[in-house]
């Protein structure tokens, strides 16, 4: 009679462990070992954006998971498990964006999120991505308004460098020191142009610089002659012109058609693709000065990253403001999944919250807010450069001056090639 009852009891029990482990897969427990890490991300694979993805972080995303591949994929607590990146095209439309991104953490339940393109773009989907607790590092964007929240966002890791963060105050000094006393400033009429116009309001009068003309445009103008004959007219020494391709490569090509050469000419987003150089010639583009920036003397790890991405995607490809940050970011990443030994999206956050890396731009880390409970930022100190310049077909590091410049800026801008 003993003997029976043990039976029965231990029947009870295995049929009690089986429902229990039937329950943790159907009622929302712990998946099913999982052999591959998927990561979503909402791109612009068409729409004006698309000039600023592929050259941008698009590449990068697709060299960093290809090279994790190709050494057999990220040791998640002691399990090779390769990357798949799962894109979709949100045509360069913000709602479609935001929609595409509802859908990778909802429906696609993806184990991590790569950002989408532009600086409206993350300002928009950051909270969104912060709220599900997925990390979420930045790309192609930063805005002064998005630190002012990284408080609240713990999951937020701005990538780039950007207006306030230390582009328009190096961009202030770097002209001021060539003598530069007024600017005139163009800017597209979205967060982007928007900030970077402000910015340049209190950092250039710091040091002397008075905007004389400034005016807004809308994002993607191509026919910007009236603005730069008001430019030329106000006879500011310097032009900055805050604006997304495809305005920023129309600048060049129509100042030119109205003899407008000021001593200097910045540009935003687009100048420090090499592909511009593509458009216009090296001569063409001889002093013209935009953000980044860094290049094959910044330092031996960047030059040997250059020449395998080149290696991999051809010169023209290049992003010479963001694409190291980009990679740099991404190592940042992979290393905080491997030691965390875990796809949870917290501990990744908290290890990359913390921790140092060792990546292309040497000892790498973010700077984070209210005491590491907020989001971060890539350290400035991890920045290898924040303005760059066009000299002799070579996008040169020219500030700020306690970093690695290759090269003494090239003031006045020659004047632009015959026709």
């Amino acid at each position: 009679m003993k003997k029976k009852l043990s039976t029965i009891v231990i029947c009870s029990v295995l049929a009690l462990v089986m429902a229990l482990s039937l329950c943790v897969v159907g009622c929302g427990g712990a998946a099913p070992e999982k052999d591959k890490i998927v990561i979503g991300a909402a791109r612009p694979v068409s729409g004006p954006l698309a000039q600023i993805g592929d050259f941008a972080m698009g590449p990068i995303m697709t060299m960093w998971s290809e090279e994790v591949n190709a050494a057999g994929g990220l040791d998640v607590a002691g399990k090779k498990m390769p990357v798949e990146l799962k894109i979709y095209d949100d045509t360069s439309d913000l709602g479609t964006s935001i929609r595409l991104i509802e859908k990778l953490i909802l429906e696609d339940k993806v184990d991590f999120l790569f950002p989408n393109c532009s600086t409206a773009f993350l300002y928009a989907s950051a909270p969104l991505a912060n709220k599900y607790k997925y990390v979420y590092l930045g790309a192609e964007g930063g805005c002064t308004t998005l630190t002012d929240m990284l408080p609240e966002l713990p999951y937020v890791f701005g990538v780039l460098n950007y207006s306030d963060y230390y582009q328009i105050p190096v961009l202030a000094e770097v002209l001021a020191a060539q003598g530069v006393k007024t600017a005139a400033i163009i800017y597209i009429n979205d967060l982007h142009g928007v900030e970077y116009y402000h910015t340049s309001l209190s950092e250039f009068m710091k040091v002397g610089i008075q905007i004389v003309m400034a005016e807004a445009v809308p994002p993607y103008a191509e026919d910007v002659e009236l603005v730069l004959k008001a430019a030329r007219d106000s006879g500011a020494d310097a032009l900055c012109a805050y604006v997304y391709p495809p305005t920023t490569i129309a600048v060049p090509g129509q100042a030119a058609a109205i003899g407008y050469n000021p001593k200097a000419m910045v540009l935003g987003p687009g100048v420090n693709f090499e592909f511009f150089k593509d458009i216009y010639g090296a001569e063409m583009l001889e002093g013209l000065i935009g953000f980044g920036a860094f290049n094959k003397k910044s330092s031996p790890a960047l030059s040997e990253w250059i020449d395998k991405f080149v290696a991999r995607f051809g010169l023209g490809a290049m992003d010479w403001w963001g694409g190291a940050f980009y990679y740099a970011a991404l190592e940042c990443f992979g290393q905080a999944i491997e030691k965390a030994g875990s796809l949870d999206n917290t501990k990744v956050r908290d290890v990359m919250a913390s921790e140092h890396f060792d990546t292309i731009l040497g000892d790498t880390w973010f700077d984070m807010t209210a005491a590491g409970e907020g989001g971060g930022l890539l350290s400035k100190d991890c920045h290898p450069g924040q303005v760059g310049q066009w000299q002799d077909g070579t996008y040169e590091v020219i500030g700020p001056s306690d970093k690695v410049t290759t090269s003494k800026v090239v003031y006045p801008k020659p004047a632009w090639p015959a026709p």
